[in-house]
Parts: C-alpha cells; structure tokens; sequence
C-alpha cells in the first residue's frame, strides 16, 4: 500500500484520506504532523480518522457537467440567432426611443433619440457560450459636438432601442 504524505491545514492535523481507485489497491494519504499547542504533556491522542472517496462519485460528476455543457453550447437555435445578429454587424442602425448618455468625456450628455449609427459587435456571445448581456449590440455613434468637431463613441443597447436602416 503506497503512503504519501501532504501538507494540510493545522485544523486538519490529524485526519488521514484513504483514497480508492477501480482496480487499485487503496491509497492512504495521511496529513503532515504539526507541532501541538500542548506539548508533549498531552495525555490523550487523537486517533486518525480514515475516509473513503470514491473516484467513481468525482468521474460520474464530472461527464455529468462535460454533458450539460455540450447541451448548452450545442443549442441549434442559439447558433442560428448568432448567425443572424452577425449577419447585420456594419448595418446602419437609427435609436427610436428616447435616450440620453453620460459616457462620453468632456460632454455632460448626449440624446440619440433619431441618431444614426453603425453596429459594431453583439456582445451576447462569448468565446462561444452565451452570456446574459443586458445590452448585446454595441454600436458606433458619430456626433458633431460644438467646439471639438466630430466625436467617435461606442453605446450598448437593447434590441428594441433600435431599428436598422436600409
């Protein structure tokens, strides 16, 4: 029987891990000693307490998890909505409700309320899994702010905060 010996947490100074696996013979893992608080003079000893995890339980788990992932990145619809929404990165866009940002530096707000711009990217995807965006489509405005000329800015918006341009 192999024995290893591993550093663990001074509260777990005296637990031993007695691990198994399919068709091996088990493993112990018994935890470093530290030195005890009381001495030498202690009159009773812990005993170690022996625990038994099943790799079996871990591995089932884990091609669990590697399944509902496949499930989740695998969707047709997801895909195809993704295909769509790319399909118009570059369109012109136009901001049919009222709305007002603050973002932008030097100008204390901007209303693009009829304000036409470009999509840049749908930001609702990310290294291919889907990710809840509150605000998916970043598009590119350009305003011509008094005193600076034209100002180049970038602004997230919901899908009903736009209607494309043709």
């Amino acid at each position: 029987m192999a024995t290893s010996t591993l550093p663990f947490s001074p509260a777990a100074a005296s637990t031993s891990f007695l691990l198994r696996t399919a068709g091996t013979s088990p493993l112990v893992v018994k935890s470093a000693s530290f030195p005890s608080p009381l001495g030498s003079n202690c009159r009773r000893r812990r005993r170690a307490v022996l625990r038994t995890i099943s790799c079996r339980v871990a591995s089932a788990s884990a091609s669990v998890d590697k399944e509902k992932d496949a499930s989740v990145s695998g969707s047709g619809e997801a895909e195809e909505q993704v295909e769509q929404v790319n399909a118009k990165i570059g369109a012109r866009v136009r901001v049919k409700v009222p709305l007002k940002v603050y973002h932008v530096p030097r100008v204390p707000e901007i209303d693009l309320t009829g304000l036409e711009g470009v999509m840049k990217q749908y930001v609702g995807l990310w290294k291919g899994k889907r990710i809840s965006a509150n605000l998916p489509y970043k598009v590119e405005f350009v305003k011509e702010i008094e005193g600076r000329g034209p100002v180049k800015f970038f602004t997230h918006l919901k899908k009903d905060e736009f209607e494309y341009v043709d």
